[in-house]
């Protein structure tokens, strides 16, 4: 037997007091000849049906279907006929005609009727009869739908960037390269290279693998490369072929030859290696040193001529594959803090769960109730918050790449565009982000004399005088034609002229340097065929080419006062005079610049005289140790540093042949040693590195970018602390950091001294620690020290300056530093940066910001955000980061609102049926409350601003706002909870207050005031109107009202026609919004916020 439950609705004293009535229904029993579908009329007005028990049994409980079809529908009386029958009856029954015709068609159900069956001869049946399939199957596809489109919408995003990276990579490994073997040339892909290969390169080409490189189509034997995917740097790198392979006749006798490579463990390092070339087959063996110049790194791309190299690391052992650190998953605060609240909702439901498990008295299977409970309330959970999250996520990018204002903006990561807007750290670097690394030529220090860009004529009419009077006695002889004065060089002691001074230093600049001149006008030929003293350079058709931006303005500026390069291959240099002749020198010695080393330097015999000399130029540092005692040195260096030049110490020492020789033996027997190579040949050029001769001080000026300055204070403004992480020295980055207003010029600077150990810390940290509001300037070297002592300590104290200047770092450094302000003050941090060295702390920071710059796109295409110009940074900030953080706070808690007003009144409505687990709405009632009756309004909130882009770039300051949060808070959410408990207890109490002998129609009046508040509360939440927001207002509310004729399931169709029902939904529909109206209006007249004033 089933226990009969009489369930007695609560009603209020006023309600029982009107005398108005209540509907009471009942649930079929458990017989076999229950009917679900069963109804009761409603008779008399005066029928005592308060008498009259809900009967609910057990089997009801259980039953997988919803409790709520087993109440049956009440039935209006007849009403009387008269004008308004006619008005509102006519086109009522019109409308259901035709909905109830559509209806029916679209679920319609199979007629059954009598059947004859023959005897063994089912096809001669003339209907069509059901399989003969059990379905036991409580769904089918279209239940997954809802939750199938929260997740797809999720995961689409993800699946599309990886196919895309599954595409790129297919693309790169299916290129074509040819390998050569004993039977010639074959075509072979990139993925199925195997080391050992001999591969073929042409130009613009990429390298597909590690190859040491062996021979080329260029006569020089040698080839440029472009390393810009691989080290950032967009100039070109020359590479040499080895000697042995290059020489060889013809193709082919690669395979004649008995030869092998020794390669040193794949590692990291790309500006380093260490190998040996050994060809066995000849008398005595050959032995070639290998080093970074002989190698062919994967990914760079071949510049000119066609070459040929032997694989040595494949995959993931080549070194652009060793430097691709595999980037953290990035998760917005916004995230962090929407999974905190996330939690909070889902401990509600368990809590009202048990809560209303507990009010039932425990009775029964009281486990399954609290499941069904579960069930119930389960829209507090905003399930659908992620998809509206990814979906406006995708908007803002969308947004910020069509903006015109910031033309080349790329989002490459379309998770946390809200980050932009809760920044407090903005890690910058200093060449190529704050500056052009545009290098001009500025000054030249001889000592006793200096020249500035406005005296630079009185050094080309020196050095045209210096070299007119060498021209008589060149006698013809192009080769003859340097000035006497070199025997002066010789003679150190001997006090020089100015001019001759002027002179030797020019050229000393003029032959110093890794620079090669390129012809692009000119035939393969003529780029290698130097010898030729009167070929037609011609200006126009020249560029330079080299690793450092540096020693192109170097080049180039001697080249304006008189003194040209015009060719360069691997064994010599020719330069030409103001007069037109042409100077040649053998290279004998050529050592590139290293970071430790911090200086490059070369050895050249003079054509005309043989004289050797050794020139050298680098960073004052590595050079005042070198170079013969002065008092001037570094008295001017520090004065460059300060006018914000990048300053370069140039020197010579002359050399015999005897001391050459010896020197030349030492080396090449130092570069054969496999252990240690490079300590010992670091050893053996320090001998030559005495005594030499200081020839001049040279000032190069690295331009700021466009609108630096005024983008710093603005973001300065906003309230962003501002770190440049540089590795120039701290003179430059400091003043850098003045020119540039990253140091306010009211603002004092603490220059952090240098300290070694924990004690000089530790008094520089207190002395430090005594200054108030100045900027703070630290090396790297002094930052490793402090940090290894005294982290916490230090990170505290420099958290409090209002800009930090970090000089000498090294890419790991800035790294480094990034993190620790992550675990140290658990702020959000953004790098920005433009070359390969920014990549890592691109990475670890929160937000990492590319721009593409001089030194190629790596940084670029490593970051979060790219941009083409600093400038772009402050709207992208200030604009953009903080619509789509605002935005996505509202759009958050409006979702939740969403969910937690139905769940409030589910709860109610148990509530007021004895805690009974029946839900108040069915199947598409809650599929289009969350999707197309409200989706649109709600998600149209990321049109949504509260003031103009142009007020917020004037008005920064209403960044600040955004770092403490205040838009999406835990006021902010209980707010809203408060919100939707209030609005939920309105909607449900009055729905239940109001009907009168229709309690099916509380469904229908409960529901529809829940979509108009609703859509009331969106309009509510909306600062500034978009034309699309009153388009998915309109749409919205049009599809609910069209979709009414067709849920005669759910409503009683007749009933909603009639004006009883218009004005109950309307009455309750003002009581729920209407207070918060009233209560906004008054908050934004008694506490206006910070917007609203400027809109004002």
């Amino acid at each position: 037997m089933a226990e009969q439950i009489p369930l007695y609705p609560v009603r209020s004293a006023a309600a029982a007091a009107s005398g108005k009535r209540a509907a009471y229904f009942s649930a079929a029993g458990p017989g076999p000849g229950a009917e679900r579908s069963s109804r009761y009329q409603l008779e008399d007005e005066s029928a005592h049906l308060d008498e009259m028990p809900l009967m609910m049994s057990e089997e009801g409980f259980e039953n997988d279907e919803s409790d709520y079809h087993k109440l049956p529908r009440a039935r209006i009386m007849r009403r009387k006929r008269g004008l308004e029958w006619f008005v509102c009856g006519g086109l009522k029954f019109l409308c259901t005609s035709c909905c109830d015709w559509l209806i029916n068609i679209c679920q319609r159900k199979k007629e059954l009727k009598a059947r004859t069956v023959w005897l063994g001869y089912p096809e001669k049946c003339e209907e069509k009869h059901p399989r003969n399939s059990i379905k036991n199957q409580k769904y089918n596809v279209f239940t997954f739908i809802p939750g199938g489109f929260v997740l797809a919408v999720t995961i689409m995003r993800e699946a599309i960037d990886e196919f895309r990276r599954f595409q790129r990579d297919k693309e790169v490994n299916s290129q074509l390269y040819s390998k050569l073997t004993v039977r010639g040339k074959v075509q072979v892909k990139s993925s199925d290279i195997q080391v050992g290969d001999l591969i073929i390169v042409e130009k613009n080409q990429r390298i597909p693998s590690d190859m040491v490189f062996l021979r080329t189509s260029e006569k020089a034997g040698s080839c440029f490369i472009r390393t810009d995917q691989l080290d950032g740097e967009t100039d070109w790198k020359l590479k040499v072929a080895v000697s042995c392979t290059q020489r060889l006749p013809a193709l082919g006798d690669l395979f004649s030859i008995n030869a092998y490579v020794y390669a040193q463990k794949p590692q990291l390092d790309i500006h380093s290696f260490e190998g040996t070339f050994t060809r066995e087959d000849s008398d005595p063996p050959i032995h070639e040193s290998l080093s970074i110049e002989n190698t062919l790194w994967a990914s760079t791309v071949v510049a000119s001529g066609t070459i040929i190299g032997v694989v040595i690391y494949t995959g993931k052992e080549t070194r652009s594959v060793m430097n691709t650190s595999n980037p953290k998953n990035k998760v917005g605060l916004l995230d962090l803090e929407l999974n905190q609240l996330t939690k909070a909702l889902f401990l509600a439901l368990v809590a009202l769960s048990v809560v209303m498990v507990t009010l039932q008295g425990f009775s029964g299977p009281w486990y399954r109730s609290l499941f069904r409970f579960l069930l119930l309330f389960s829209y507090i959970i905003p399930i659908s918050l992620r998809v509206n999250l990814d979906m406006g996520k995708a908007a803002y990018g969308w947004m910020i790449m069509k903006d015109e204002n910031i033309p080349g903006t790329v989002v490459r990561t379309s998770t946390i565009p809200e980050e932009l807007g809760r920044l407090v750290y903005l890690l910058t670097d200093k060449t190529g982000t704050l500056t052009r690394n545009e290098m001009v030529f500025k000054r030249l220090h001889l000592g006793t004399v200096s020249y500035g860009t406005d005296t630079m004529d009185e050094i080309q009419n020196q050095l045209m005088n210096s070299y007119s009077q060498t021209q008589p006695q060149a006698s013809g002889n192009n080769a003859s034609s340097t000035p006497p004065r070199k025997a002066q060089s010789s003679a150190p002691k001997v006090r020089k002229s100015v001019s001759s001074r002027v002179h030797e230093a020019v050229k000393a600049v003029a032959l110093c340097h890794n620079v090669t001149p390129v012809y692009e006008a000119r035939g393969a030929a003529g780029e290698t065929e130097f010898t030729e003293a009167d070929q037609d350079f011609s200006d126009d058709n020249r560029t330079y080419q080299a690793s450092s931006p540096d020693e192109v303005a170097l080049v180039q500026w001697t080249e304006s006062v008189g003194l040209t390069l015009v060719n360069r291959d691997l064994t010599s240099m020719q330069l030409r005079t103001p007069s037109g002749q042409i100077l040649t020198y053998c290279i004998l010695q050529t050592f590139p610049f290293t970071s430790e080393s911090k200086r490059m330097g070369v050895i050249v015999r003079d054509e005309s005289t043989a004289e050797i000399t050794f020139y050298m130029k680098g960073a004052d540092v590595a050079m005042s140790t070198v170079v013969q005692y002065n008092d001037w040195l570094e008295e001017e260096c520090g004065n460059m540093a300060r006018e914000g030049l990048r300053t370069l110490v140039v020197a010579k020492r002359a050399l015999t042949d005897e001391q050459y020789q010896d020197f030349e033996n030492r080396y090449n027997q130092a570069k054969l040693s496999i252990h240690d190579r490079t300590l010992k040949v670091a050893a053996v050029v320090e001998s030559l590195e005495r005594e030499m001769e200081l020839l001049c001080l040279t000032g190069v000026e690295d331009q700021l970018q466009t609108d630096v300055r005024p983008t710093l204070e603005m973001l300065r403004n906003a309230g962003l602390k501002i770190w440049m992480l540089t590795g120039d020295k701290l003179e430059t980055a400091t003043c850098i950091a003045k020119s540039s207003h990253l140091v306010s010029r009211t603002q004092d600077t603490h220059v952090f001294r240098p300290v070694t150990s924990r004690g000089e810390a530790h008094l520089e940290l207190n002395a430090f620690r005594r200054k108030h509001d100045c900027a703070l300037v630290i090396s790297g070297d002094s930052l490793e020290v402090c940090l290894k002592y005294y982290e916490h300590e230090f990170v505290e104290l420099a958290c409090q300056c209002p800009a930090v200047v970090c000089c000498r770092c090294a890419p790991t450094q800035k790294a480094h530093i990034v993190k620790l302000l992550q675990q140290h003050t658990g702020r959000r941090t953004c790098a920005i940066g433009d070359g390969g060295n920014d990549v890592s702390m691109i990475q670890a920071a929160d937000c990492g910001i590319g721009i593409e710059g001089k030194e190629g796109r790596q940084a670029s295409l490593a970051a979060d955000f790219s941009v083409s110009q600093f400038k772009h940074i402050g709207r992208l900030l200030v604009v953009h980061g903080r619509s789509s953080y605002k935005r996505s706070a509202a759009l958050s808690q409006f979702v939740m609102h969403r969910g937690l007003i139905i769940s409030t009144m589910q709860a109610v409505f148990s509530s007021v049926f004895y805690f009974a687990s029946v839900p108040l709405y069915q199947g598409f009632l809650m599929v289009g409350y969350a999707t197309v009756y409200t989706m649109f309004p709600v998600f149209s909130l990321v049109l949504d601003q509260d003031v103009k882009p142009e007020m917020a770039m004037l008005y920064p300051e209403l960044y600040k706002d955004l770092t403490k949060g205040r838009s999406l808070s835990c006021k902010t959410f209980l707010v809203w909870v408060l919100i939707s408990i209030y609005q939920g207890g309105i909607l449900m109490f009055g729905a239940l207050v109001l009907f009168e002998s229709e309690f099916v129609h509380v469904v229908a009046i409960s529901f529809t005031a829940l979509v108009l508040t609703e859509l009331l509360m969106v309009a509510l939440t909306v600062r500034t109107w978009h034309w699309l927001m009153a388009v998915a207002e309109l749409l919205s509310l049009g599809c609910y009202v069209a979709s009414l004729a067709f849920l005669n399931q759910y409503f009683d169709v007749p009933f909603i026609m009639t004006m009883t029902f218009v004005w109950k939904v309307s009455a309750i529909t003002v009581v729920s919004c209407l207070p918060l109206y009233i209560l906004k209006y008054l908050k934004r007249k008694l506490s206006p916020p910070s917007y609203s004033k400027l809109s004002s």
